[in-house]
């Protein structure tokens, strides 16, 4: 491996701090930091107060919303011990889409902006007002894309951030952008001399890294000026949080119908699924765009994270879903974990407690991502997050039953329905029609397409105006005609894989 000249200084951004006027960093950095911002006691009961009322007229109005499907839902449940197996997964998914739906809309609140406990648990260390950040970006020939991304990140108003970019052994002309771009903006580039794979990759950037806190980004990505910003407010005011989600959008959307419909599918990923996990704590995968962990919660879990195997083989999926598993259950499976890498520095040099982080989702911290506009690219890109998704329900499926019934409802019973999606599909779009019972597989596709409506308003009443919620009963149909199928082909090739962030 080979480490690039730095900048002058040695830090090179460290202590940079922003000097727009326009944003609130430039104007005073400290008075963003929870200490700061706390009032007076009175003040703050009395806005205990208003909030709680505040949540429970917002709770109220949820329920009302959801009455059509609560409604739906129980007058079929007394049918439940005589329907048969595909009706009865219908009403399970429909009590699901119930629960993710309340949860999101009713107790998920936005970390960056919601205070923490008056008594924080001192099982927490709570971090520096102004914590120092790295910020690890692994690269592989993404010649087109890597500025962009790079100089989203230099532009982030988040103060005392070092940017350290590593590129593994690329062949396209990244590397010469790198060059240019540590030249510009004093990043910090590592070359490696050889692929070792987006993990190996990202843990040796680590290795450079001695912050509070560690976040990533992906290649194809730019960020908001403020989305690394919010990330680190939101964990700075919850000490009890290990690592945070950002909030995710297609950066291409415009380019084709194909993009446009994956748009519109992560917002409700992102806005619902991961809001309802976030409100119980549990966000199952800090998702690679925007990724902000405390450096306690997971600097002795890289070397596991690097060296993962599965079924015999080195695993290069799961990067997400697995370094986000460190972090829920770690409680349970930390210290094994640590005493197998006892001799890595990553272990040796430092030894945090194993603690119940919570890992929670920020929706104000906004990151744009470029989603595949061809069928074939979306395919691989699919069967990666399948294959990602096969491992994971290995390693975090063994512990999450532990973190409390809400984790665990939400965590199994998405299991469930994707394990199921392709039976489903087989029964009625296969076995159905060859028995002649056409009604069926009309009744599925429309039961899909109903659900697909509820997101799409549950989009809508996110973005009043915007028509482009009418494209996510097509990313419904298109989940359960096509990428259903992905699932039993994904576990097949379960050991094959390489990584690439190329979405075209």
């Amino acid at each position: 491996m080979t480490l690039t000249d730095r900048a002058p200084a040695d830090r090179p951004s460290a202590d940079r701090t922003p000097t727009d006027p326009r944003t609130p960093a430039a104007r005073n950095p400290a008075d963003r930091t929870p200490a700061a911002r706390a009032p007076a006691d009175g003040t703050r009961r009395d806005a205990g107060a208003f909030s709680g009322a505040r949540r429970g007229v917002r709770r109220l109005l949820v329920l009302l919303c959801l009455m059509p499907l609560t409604v739906l839902l129980a007058r079929q449940a007394f049918r439940l011990p005589r329907l048969d197996t595909a009706p009865a997964y219908g009403l399970v998914v429909l009590a699901g889409t119930i629960t993710v739906l309340y949860l999101a809309y009713s107790r998920y609140e936005d970390p960056s902006t919601t205070s923490g406990p008056r008594e924080p648990d001192p099982g927490f260390p709570a971090l520096p007002a102004r914590p120092r950040v790295d910020f690890l970006l692994a690269v592989k020939d993404e010649a087109g894309a890597i500025e962009a991304c790079v100089r989203s990140m230099a532009a982030s108003d988040c103060p005392r951030v070092r940017i350290i970019v590593v590129d593994d052994f690329s062949t396209d002309g990244t590397r010469d952008t790198l060059i240019q771009l540590r030249d510009e903006l004093g990043i910090t580039v590592l070359l490696l001399d050889e692929n070792v794979g987006k993990k190996h990759a990202l843990v040796a950037a680590a290795g450079q890294a001695d912050a509070e806190i560690i976040a990533f980004t992906d290649s194809d990505c730019v960020l908001a000026p403020d989305a690394l910003r919010r990330c680190v407010d939101a964990l700075a005011r919850h000490p009890d949080l290990g690592a945070v989600s950002g909030h995710c959008r297609a950066l291409n959307a415009d380019v084709s119908l194909l993009t446009r419909v994956q748009d519109v599918w992560y917002e409700g990923q992102f806005r619902i699924a991961k809001a309802a996990e976030s409100s119980v704590g549990s966000v199952s995968c800090v998702s690679g765009p925007l990724a902000v962990f405390r450096r306690e919660a997971i600097v002795n879990y890289l070397p596991a994270w690097a060296g993962d195997r599965f079924l015999g083989a080195p695993f290069r999926f799961a990067t997400d879903r697995q370094l986000t598993g460190y972090v829920l259950g770690q409680a349970w499976i930390g210290r094994s974990l640590k005493d197998r890498y006892r001799d890595s520095p990553f272990v040796a040099d430092e030894d945090h407690p194993e603690r119940r982080w919570r890992v929670g989702y920020v929706r104000s911290a906004h990151v744009r991502t470029n989603v595949p506009s061809r069928f074939l690219p979306l395919m691989r890109q699919q069967v990666r997050w399948k294959k990602s998704f096969i491992r994971n329900l290995f390693f975090t499926g063994s512990f999450m039953w532990r973190r409390g019934p809400g984790p665990a409802v939400l965590f199994y019973g998405h299991v469930l329905w994707v394990l199921a999606a392709p039976l489903m599909a087989l029964l009625h779009l296969l076995r159905a029609p060859l028995q002649g019972a056409y009604l069926l597989s009309l009744l599925y596709v429309c039961g899909v397409l109903l659900k697909g409506c509820v997101w799409g308003l549950a989009y809508r009443a996110d973005h009043p105006g915007d028509t482009r919620w009418r494209y996510r009963p097509l990313m419904s149909l298109f989940s359960s005609l096509v990428l259903a199928w992905l699932l039993p082909y994904s576990l097949l090739t379960v050991r094959r894989g390489i990584w690439s962030r190329s979405a075209t």
